[in-house]
């Protein structure tokens, strides 16, 4: 039944920002499925504002192109379904990773004023200097050098003015229309497009408080605190907010310079094995990953170390699911079809008519291809991609977190081969297989699950004599109540009822037609005859209905 998107509270109060979204998407020719919800308002837009899709491009840089226009929250939307390989595709999702977020810078005046609101002091007592024009403009905020009174070097990343409103705008929207979508279009289901949006929107509210960005780069320092092959920016507390963040400058040129190698006099190779290790120890060791390792957010800074920038993306792995993550790493690499299908099934979330069999057959085959490739010449990304793939074939939906930590090992890999274009991951996970199995095993990683066994049965114990006093002053009181609870029977009752009324009829009318119950017709009965005929054609309705779908109203 189509929709009329004008009666949707939601909508109605965001008209002309829906009319603007609407609009970017048919210019594109990417608003199909909008047209399967309301097709005439569609119709009623493309027709006022004569817009012609864009046919010459591929669907995927359509996409990309439609985000980047619709700004800071769409680019936002993309940029996560980056990571969502299992959902948008391999294509997809690698055109998203080229979203650019650049935006009109601010005048100096409005930034100057959002830091003096944010920081209560004048700009010129918090920063001995302070370059009005801005290193970088995103579609949240701007970055500036600076320098404090003791002459550090820092930098000043500002959001700009009124960005919250209009992402809460878009969210209302996005919500309401996954939300239709789930409803209305049966293909869109596999996706989850309403969990999808509310995920995005926790994460991007989050990103717009520069507070947790702060926070990130205090526990990335921790982690790394002993290292010295890796430095991220220092933050000052005391000169940030939730919309202003003031850390350290590094110096450093980005691996997506050409000179960045060469201006640290590094050995390219060895410079890729270190960053590598470095990301997988976020992963493996922490549990806390910085989840946006394209080449510009790496820099090489003058004395051979790594710079790390922009720590608002993160990934989070508890101990259960990296044990998990271990043990499909290690699947990979030993071409166990069967351990890593058990294990897809195991952290994904599972259609119900899921063809197991299918599954394994077709991860068996893909895997076919690398047994007996020397470890060299296997390449993780391409085994990553065709398990991803297929997941997705499958309407297999993994866990954020997971398909985060894909996203940045096929990212590693490829900034790796930046620095040497013989990298392979795989030689550097291999370094970790004995570390996964030894954390396994460990006597400490062994007491610490026998101490939580412990913890839960005291929980049940400290329960069951609360449980048996409730139990037995219910039944002093006579307040036991059972419930039943029943779930898919109601196409089974309505059988049932139906078949018995159809039973009925036709008993009532073939005593009716066998007693020659007046009115006659040539000594017919003609409520028997109508009766029997009608019970007749309910009853092989019935019949059908039972064949096709058990539902009567199909």
């Amino acid at each position: 039944m189509p929709v009329n998107l004008a009666r949707v509270p939601q909508l109605a109060r965001n008209w002309n920002r829906l009319l603007d979204i609407t609009g970017t998407l048919a210019k594109y020719g990417l608003a199909d499925w909008l047209a399967s919800l309301d097709s005439g308002f569609v119709r009623r837009l493309v027709r006022r504002s004569r817009i012609r899709p864009i046919t010459e491009l591929t669907h995927e840089a359509r996409v990309r192109l439609a985000l980047t226009d619709l700004g800071t929250t769409f680019i936002k939307l993309g940029q996560m379904l980056s990571t969502r390989r299992d959902l948008v595709g391999l294509a997809l999702a690698d055109e998203l990773t080229y979203l650019q977020s650049n935006a009109p810078a601010d005048p100096f005046e409005t930034t100057k004023a959002t830091i003096e609101a944010e920081l209560k002091k004048p700009l010129a007592e918090l920063f001995a200097e302070f370059d009005p024009q801005p290193l970088a403009s995103a579609s949240i905020g701007q970055a500036h050098r600076a320098t404090l009174p003791d002459g550090r070097k820092v930098v000043v990343k500002v959001q700009h003015p009124g960005i919250e409103p209009k992402v809460q705008t878009d969210l209302s929207i996005l919500g309401v229309l996954a939300d239709l979508a789930e409803k209305y279009l049966p293909d869109a289901r596999a996706y989850r497009p309403t969990a999808v949006v509310a995920e995005f929107g926790k994460v991007l509210v989050r990103e717009l408080d520069f507070r947790r960005e702060l926070r990130h780069l205090q526990i990335f320092a921790r982690n790394f605190r002993k290292e010295a092959c890796v430095r991220f920016p220092a933050p000052l507390p005391e000169l940030s907010s939730a919309r202003v963040l003031t850390m350290d400058f590094l110096d450093g040129a980005p691996l997506s310079s050409r000179g960045g190698p060469a201006l640290a006099g590094c050995d390219g190779p060895e410079l890729a094995r270190r960053g590598a290790r470095v990301f997988l120890d976020m992963i493996f060791r922490d549990g806390f990953f910085h989840a946006d390792p394209h080449p510009g957010n790496v820099l090489v800074l003058p004395d051979g170390v790594l710079g790390l920038l922009d720590g608002g993306m993160v990934g989070r792995v508890d101990d259960t699911l990296r044990g998990q993550i271990e043990r499909g790493m290690a699947a990979v690499m030993s071409k166990d079809a069967a351990a890593l299908t058990d294990l897809v099934l195991q952290i994904g979330q599972v259609p119900p008519d899921l063809d197991t069999a299918g599954l394994q057959t077709e991860i068996a085959d893909q895997l076919a291809f690398y047994w007996g490739m020397p470890l060299d010449q296997f390449r993780l990304t391409a085994a990553l991609d065709e398990l991803t793939e297929a997941v997705r074939r499958y309407h297999i939906v993994l866990p954020p977190a997971v398909s985060l930590m894909l996203k940045v090992l096929v990212m590693l890999e490829g900034t790796g081969r930046l620095l040497d274009p013989q990298f392979n991951l795989t030689t550097v996970l291999e370094e970790y297989r004995t570390q996964f199995v030894r954390r396994r095993v460990s006597p400490r990683r062994v007491l610490s699950r026998l101490v939580a066994s412990v913890r839960d049965w005291e929980e049940v114990a400290h329960g069951v004599p609360r449980l048996v006093r409730d139990l037995m002053r219910f039944a002093r009181e006579q307040r036991f109540a059972v419930q039943l609870q029943h779930q898919h029977l109601e196409p089974s009752v309505n059988r049932l009822v139906f078949g018995l009324v159809v039973s009925s009829l036709f008993v009532g009318s073939a005593l009716l037609w066998a007693n020659k119950a007046p009115p006659l017709i040539q000594e017919v009965s003609v409520f028997g005859a109508v009766g029997c005929f009608v019970s007749g054609i309910l009853g092989y309705r019935l019949f059908r209905a039972i064949q096709k779908s058990g539902k009567l109203e199909d």
